[in-house]
């Protein structure tokens, strides 16, 4: 049996960016949405995407709330920026932002936990091309 691992999805909405971001952080839906100031029923509509162009205004507080890149959650929902960044890869900015709080500890963990992953990726492809 071959088990075939894809690439990490990287989120394509708005609500499942802030869903990871909330996640990663290991916040709870009421301390996210106080962290943002905005209802908790209002985070939990924006992170099932029932809402399908929030508000600017509440897109920043969402970004300094959750520390996920403003101008990734503008993109997401719709709006176009003046700078043209609307039109880069998604993802990368996210990421960063995501794991951008990781203790020197937690940095060393994960780069241990990817050298291990890929080395047995690897190996995985070798026994397939056997």
């Amino acid at each position: 049996m071959t088990l075939t691992v894809g690439a990490p999805k990287v989120p394509s909405t708005t609500g499942a960016v802030l869903r990871q971001a909330r996640a990663v952080r290991g916040l709870s839906l009421v301390d996210a949405a106080r962290a943002a100031t905005i209802s908790p029923a209002y985070l939990s509509r924006l992170e099932s995407d029932a809402v399908k162009k929030p508000s600017p205004h509440v897109l920043h507080q969402l970004s300094e709330g959750l520390a996920v890149p403003y101008a990734e959650l503008m993109r997401l929902s719709g709006y176009r920026l003046p700078d043209g960044s609307d039109q880069l890869a998604t993802g990368t900015a996210v990421a960063a932002a995501l794991f951008a709080d990781l203790t020197d500890d937690e940095r060393e963990e994960l780069l241990e936990y990817l050298a291990w992953y890929r080395a047995r990726r690897r190996s995985g492809a070798r026994r397939n091309r056997a």
